[in-house]
């Protein structure tokens, strides 16, 4: 097995990637190629409930995370008492602690896209380079050629 062995956190609204969040992380630890880089695809939804406030465990999970994938779409989520979803909450912390960060924006129709959803898409397109994605395979040809190219970067390849 090769030394790197990177942790993905996947990002987006659950509610309205529910079946993406899911495909995607089996693709990731399936692939023939990337199941042998990767330890751990990290997917919120799939923890047993805990005596433990959510926003604690998200954040701390994007801390231990070596990569961290944003999936945009078009709703920007649940905001806490400061207007804030946990998906742009999470894509912060992971810039914050200098996370490798992989943004997809689904869609193209910007006018169903939610106001704050358009801003962080801006906020990440200013940051980085990002990739817009029209389905599910499309998603997978993106993320698998951005590890492709972070392996490589790495020297792992």
């Amino acid at each position: 097995m090769p030394a790197t062995r990177l942790k993905i956190f996947i990002s987006s609204v659950q509610k309205e990637f529910a079946q993406a969040r899911r495909d995607l992380k089996a693709f990731l630890l399936g692939d023939a190629v990337l199941h042998r880089f990767i330890s751990e695809v990290f997917l919120f939804e799939e923890l047993p409930a805990k005596d433990r406030r959510a926003d604690d465990v998200y954040l701390e999970e994007v801390e231990r995370c070596d990569v961290y994938l944003g999936l945009f779409g078009y709703e920007y989520g649940y905001e806490d008492q400061n207007g804030v979803s946990p998906t742009e909450r999470e894509y912060d912390h992971a810039t914050r602690h200098k996370k490798t960060r992989l943004i997809y924006v689904w869609g193209t129709d910007e006018k169903k896209r939610a106001p704050k959803m358009r801003q962080l898409v801006g906020k990440a397109s200013s940051q980085l380079i990002r990739r817009r994605v029209e389905d599910a395979s499309a998603l997978t040809a993106e993320v698998y050629a951005s590890l492709v190219d972070h392996l490589d970067g790495m020297g792992a390849l």
